[in-house]
């Protein structure tokens, strides 16, 4: 089994009932004609900054931050990069959870444009489906690759997982340091954000709520 574009189609649509989808609209930032347009609005800032635009350095940061927007921090602003995947059916009726913790995440805070770095830990109950370990990092990946809200990005992952997998058994964990904390204001290097989203059994049973935050590991 396979997930095909309709139901990344639905999973966006469930995303936008639920207000938890990011703000923008369903544009392909990856053509030439956009990549140009953020290069030459990219350079105006450096004009304005009063940076030498001669020097051979600063000259090239236009194209480098276009490809850095388009190519890396910002692709999950497309759903055309959603993460392609295969199910497998549960043969072996797995029924206990399955746990990937410390999964690296770099996002984007949308409301200063700064680093959010961060690490999450995701668990589901399977019921007829189970995915590679690996697709649940990427799907991770995916929503954290776009400004971001950090409460929202954690049931942007939790909703979509519940979709694809078909079962309310999911949680997710995130615990992550905020650059725009880090950088400016009142320039905290050490605090961290944790949100936590939980469904199904996860919600439910306070035993197999804290059998998940026990596999969790912080910063």
């Amino acid at each position: 089994m396979t997930l095909n574009f309709e139901k990344i189609h639905f999973i966006r649509k469930k995303l936008e009932q639920e207000g938890l989808e990011t703000p923008f609209y369903p544009r392909n930032i990856l053509d030439k004609n956009s990549k140009k347009k953020i290069e030459n609005y990219i350079y105006k800032i450096i004009c304005l900054l009063n940076l030498d635009f001669n020097n051979k350095e600063i000259s090239v940061i236009p194209k480098r931050i276009v490809k850095m927007y388009t190519e890396d921090i910002f692709f999950g602003l497309d759903y055309n990069n959603f993460p392609k995947m295969n199910f497998i059916e549960n043969k072996m009726n797995i029924n206990e959870m399955i746990t990937i913790s410390n999964i690296t995440l770099t996002s984007i805070c949308e409301h200063h444009f700064l680093i959010i770095d961060g690490k999450a830990t995701v668990s589901y109950i399977p019921k007829n489906k189970i995915i590679g370990l690996s697709k649940i990092i990427k799907i991770v990946h995916f929503f954290s690759k776009r400004p971001q809200i950090q409460e929202r990005l954690t049931k942007q992952i939790l909703v979509t997982l519940q979709m694809i997998l078909e079962t309310k058994n999911v949680a997710v964990f995130i615990d992550a340091l905020h650059y725009c904390i880090k950088a400016r204001d009142i320039h905290d290097s050490t605090s961290t954000t944790i949100t936590k989203s939980f469904g199904g059994i996860f919600k439910s049973n306070n035993k197999t709520k804290q059998e998940f935050l026990n596999s969790v590991t912080r910063f």
